[in-house]
């Protein structure tokens, strides 16, 4: 049997993915940004909420950190169960449920209803990032796994500079309809298409690649075969990782863990108080902050575009990610000190925004390199538990401070070092994806 030519093999190669990619990752992208935005939604509900139930900054950052809570709980065992009962199931379950929750956020009036809610959401939304990323592990080889990251993880910035808008057009244009506030109708607008999208997916989504009938005979092997050939060593990594323990007590997984705990507290800085940033500097009236707020999103689609393929490139992870967080961090120090200048506050925070989206979508392109099929599930899982403990800890702190001083500067400056611990922890970390390796 003679040998494919390399050329025709690049050739079939590129086609094969380019079909995967038109298949999956719009839906993913889709699913992912209402997910994005029912999380940070009440950064612009604040605006009319806060007033209207008399809620402290205090218990905003505490309801905005919660939702962790109930994510951190139940993550690891929602994706342990996703190989057992498929992606279509895990994702259909996680978006109805979700969705039904988000839009309960209507029916808050106390704090401790408030916190329930979060808490639920954050429950019912549990494994849906992890669960993605182990799912494009099933379709994309090592060598492309940069990019693909980059185009579902596009679901943020998007959900940014959709969000603000959308969010501040239904808390302006549909307030007192039928009785209902502003902040009420963004729930309902922005929650129950997520229960829509949950149905669409249990028909719409294969488990893996060998159950598309979209796919033929052929192009299911060629995947199998590149899939295999730039896989990671599975002996070796499943008999370093033969337990959760084991995988979660691994110095990498660990320092890699820390890394995405500290990048998540910049985004998540940015994604709770970014309205709130604006208004300090002096954007008035809430469709115009919406509006404003837009701006770091488009920025932040460009550098994860640009840094995904520039990290696929070069097979590189480390210093791409590590060097992003720490302009980010630099940028949201400025943003931090200057934040009643519009003019010096809105490009800092839109660099911020850029580079720290950049580098935690590089960063996703490592433990799928890294740990073997065995791992692969818990490993993700727990990697991304650890930052959503920084998406747990960044409003809380900010919120606090900001109480105790009536200012953002110092709570901001806090998580401006724990973003430079991050990127210092990244560079230090010798793990290599397997595409690293096969390039090398």
């Amino acid at each position: 049997m003679s040998a494919i030519p390399l050329t025709e093999s690049v050739d079939a190669r590129d086609a094969l993915y380019r079909k995967i990619t038109w298949r999956l990752l719009p839906f993913l992208t889709l699913c992912y940004m209402l997910a994005y935005l029912d999380r940070i939604n009440i950064g612009f509900a604040k605006l009319q909420m806060q007033n209207q139930l008399a809620f402290s900054d205090a218990a905003y950052g505490v309801a905005a950190g919660i939702f962790f809570i109930g994510y951190v709980l139940f993550e690891i065992p929602s994706n342990l169960l996703l190989p057992k009962i498929g992606a279509r199931k895990t994702f259909s379950r996680i978006m109805i449920l979700w969705g039904l929750t988000s839009a309960s956020m209507l029916f808050v009036r106390d704090v401790h209803t408030f916190y329930a809610l979060r808490f639920l959401l954050g429950v019912f939304e549990a494994g849906f990032a992890p669960g993605m990323v182990l799912y494009l592990t099933y379709w994309y080889a090592p060598s492309r796994t940069a990019r693909a990251m980059a185009v579902v993880m596009w679901a943020g910035p998007i959900g940014g500079v959709l969000g603000g808008p959308l969010s501040s057009w239904a808390m302006t244009t549909l307030a007192g309809a039928h009785g209902l506030e502003g902040w009420q109708w963004m729930f309902i607008v922005e929650g129950l298409p997520c229960c829509v999208l949950g149905v669409i997916a249990f028909f719409y989504l294969d488990d893996r690649p060998q159950q598309a009938k979209w796919l033929s005979d052929e192009e299911n092997a060629l995947l199998r075969a590149d899939l295999d050939a730039q896989g990671v060593d599975r002996a070796a990594s499943d008999a370093r990782h033969h337990s959760l323990r084991a995988t979660v007590s691994d110095p990498h997984v660990l320092t890699l863990a820390f890394s995405n705990f500290c990048v998540i507290a910049g985004i998540y800085t940015v994604s709770f108080w970014l309205p709130t940033i604006l208004k300090t500097a002096g954007v008035a009236g809430t469709m115009a902050i919406g509006l404003w707020s837009s701006i770091p999103y488009v920025a932040a689609i460009a550098a994860m575009g640009w840094l995904c393929l520039s990290s696929d490139r070069h097979a590189e992870r480390r210093r791409h990610s590590a060097f992003a967080s720490i302009v980010g961090a630099i940028a949201l120090a400025i943003a931090g000190l200057y934040s009643n200048r519009l003019g010096i506050a809105l490009p800092a925070i839109t660099l911020a925004t850029a580079m720290l989206w950049g580098s935690y979508t590089v960063l996703w392109a490592l433990p799928a390199g890294y740990l073997g099929t065995k791992a692969a599930a818990g490993g993700i899982a727990f990697i991304n538990i650890c930052g959503a403990l920084g998406g747990f800890a960044s409003p809380i702190i900010i919120g606090y401070v900001k109480t105790l001083t009536g200012g953002m500067q110092a709570g901001m400056l806090t998580i401006v070092t724990i973003a430079l611990a991050g990127a210092l922890a990244m560079l230090l970390n010798p793990i290599e994806s397997s595409a690293e390796t096969h390039h090398a």
